[in-house]
């Protein structure tokens, strides 16, 4: 369990830098409207049913940004 966000941050590099899962991951950090029309045209380009794309985790940051990762399989490259 993460007891700081330092924590957090170091486990989720580690899980990156495990074995090539077949997923690519795209993250960004962005206002609140923005984010979501992003999230949006990366599954309108990459649709979940043909390519398993989903908003993979985010969080919202001090000041109303959101930082989120979009995951896809590779296989779209």
């Amino acid at each position: 369990m993460a007891k700081t966000p330092r924590d957090l941050a170091d486990r989720m590099a580690a899980r990156r830098r495990q074995s090539d899962d077949g997923y690519a991951r795209e993250t960004f950090r962005q206002p609140r409207d923005q984010a979501r029309e992003t999230a949006r045209m990366f599954l309108d380009r990459w649709p979940a049913a043909a390519y398993m794309s989903k908003v993979e985790s985010w969080r919202e940051l001090p000041g109303g940004e959101i930082e989120f990762t979009m995951r896809r399989l590779k296989s779209a490259d």
